[in-house]
C-alpha cells in the first residue's frame, strides 16, 4: 500500500492524466445510461409501471398488439382471475381549447385498480401537458368524437411511445375507434397460461414490440458497452507501459525477496485509487446533471444503474490492471537488473 501511494505521489500527472480519461469515459458511460433509461420510461412508462405479470393478445395479431381483438368469452374468463385488466391503446391527437393539436396515446381499461377510473366524456392525461398549457376543465377536442373530452386531473409518469397517455372511458374508445373488443389482457403476478387462440408476452418481450423501442434502447446500450470495453483496455495499455518502464525496478525489488502477488497488490491498489476517485467526480457530476437537466430532456439515473456501473468499471478496471501485469511473472531478477530501471 505505502509502495503504490509513493509511486501515485512520485507520479502524479502520469496518473492524473489516466484518471481524467477514466473520469470522461465515466461520466459520458453515466450520461449515456442516464439518457437510455429516460427515454425508455418515456417511450414504455405506461407498461413498465405495471407490476410482474402476462400479456395475452390474439395469435393472429403475429406480436402486434394494435392488430389484436380479444373474444368476448375469453376475455370474461380470464378477468375472473385476481387482478386481470383489459385495456386498449391507440395513437390520436386532440386539439386544446386554442386549437392547439397535442399527440396522445388513447388508453381505456375494464376497471382495475392498476389503471385511473374515467367516465364517459371525460379524459385524465400525463402530467406533461399541463405543461404545454392545458388546465383542469379544459375542453378537449377529437375528430372521431361527437362531444367534447373534459379534463379531469392529470397522472404521473404515463407515457408510451413517447407520447403522453390520455385515459378515457370504453364508451369514448369505442365511438372513436368503433371497436368493442379489447386489445389486450394483463394478468399481474401469474404464470404463463396456454390458452387456444391466444399468445402471451412477458412486459420485456411486449416493450420490444413497441416500434422504435427495441433499436432505440440497443444502440444506447451498445455504446454503454463500448465505453466500458474501452475503459478496460485503457488500464491495460496504461499500466503493461508503466510495468515496461519500471521493469528493472520489479527486478531489484524480486532479489531483495519481494513477492510477485506484492507486485500485483501494487498495481490493484493504484488501480483502485485511481478508479475511485474518478468515479466519485462522475457520479457526483451526473446527479447534478439530473437535476440541471432541462424538464424536456428525457434523463433518468437510479441509484441502483449508478451503483451497478461503477461496480463494473471497477472490474473492468481490475481485470485491465492484472492482464497488464502477467508479464511481471515472468521477470527475471538478475536480467531485469542488468537491463536497468529503464
Amino acid at each position: 500500500m505505502n509502495l503504490a501511494w509513493k509511486e501515485i505521489k512520485r507520479n502524479k500527472a502520469r496518473f492524473f492524466i489516466v484518471g481524467s480519461i477514466v473520469f470522461l469515459i465515466s461520466f459520458l458511460t453515466l450520461i449515456i445510461s442516464g439518457l437510455a433509461n429516460g427515454l425508455s420510461q418515456d417511450n414504455a412508462a405506461l407498461i413498465k409501471n405495471l407490476p410482474n405479470g402476462q400479456f395475452y393478445m390474439t395469435e393472429r395479431a403475429d406480436g402486434t398488439f394494435n392488430m389484436s381483438q380479444i373474444p368476448p368469452d375469453l376475455q370474461n374468463d380470464l378477468l375472473q382471475q385476481e387482478g386481470a385488466v383489459a385495456l386498449s391503446i391507440q395513437m390520436g391527437f386532440v386539439n386544446d381549447e386554442l386549437e392547439k393539436q397535442h399527440g396522445v396515446a388513447f388508453v381505456t381499461s375494464t376497471a382495475s385498480d392498476l389503471f385511473p377510473a374515467v367516465v364517459q366524456g371525460e379524459v385524465l392525461l400525463d402530467e406533461s401537458l399541463q405543461e404545454k398549457g392545458i388546465q383542469i376543465g379544459d375542453r378537449l377536442i377529437n375528430n372521431q368524437l361527437t362531444d367534447a373530452l373534459i379534463v379531469k386531473g392529470f397522472v404521473k409518469e404515463q407515457k408510451y411511445s413517447h407520447a403522453p397517455v390520455a385515459f378515457i372511458s370504453q364508451q369514448d374508445y369505442q365511438e372513436m375507434y368503433r371497436s368493442n373488443a379489447m386489445q389486450l389482457i394483463f394478468v399481474p403476478n401469474a404464470e404463463v397460461q396456454t390458452i387456444d387462440g391466444l399468445q402471451a408476452f412477458s412486459a420485456k418481450a411486449l416493450l420490444e414490440s413497441i416500434p422504435s423501442y427495441k433499436a432505440e434502447q440497443m444502440s444506447l446500450n451498445m455504446i454503454v458497452g463500448f465505453l466500458i470495453i474501452i475503459s478496460g483496455m485503457l488500464f491495460a495499455i496504461f499500466f503493461y507501459m508503466m510495468n515496461v518502464q519500471k521493469i528493472g525496478l520489479y527486478g531489484i525489488l524480486k532479489a531483495i525477496g519481494l513477492k510477485t502477488m506484492k507486485l500485483f497488490q501494487i498495481i490493484w491498489v493504484q488501480m483502485l485509487v485511481i478508479t475511485s476517485i474518478a468515479l466519485l467526480f462522475a457520479i457526483a457530476l451526473s446527479q447534478v446533471f439530473m437535476l440541471l437537466a432541462p424538464s424536456g430532456m428525457p434523463f433518468h439515473l437510479s441509484f441502483v444503474t449508478t451503483l451497478q456501473l461503477a461496480g463494473i468499471f471497477l472490474v473492468i478496471g481490475f481485470i485491465g490492471a492484472t492482464l497488464s501485469g502477467l508479464q511481471i511473472k515472468k521477470i527475471e531478477p538478475l536480467q531485469a537488473i542488468q537491463r536497468g530501471d529503464g
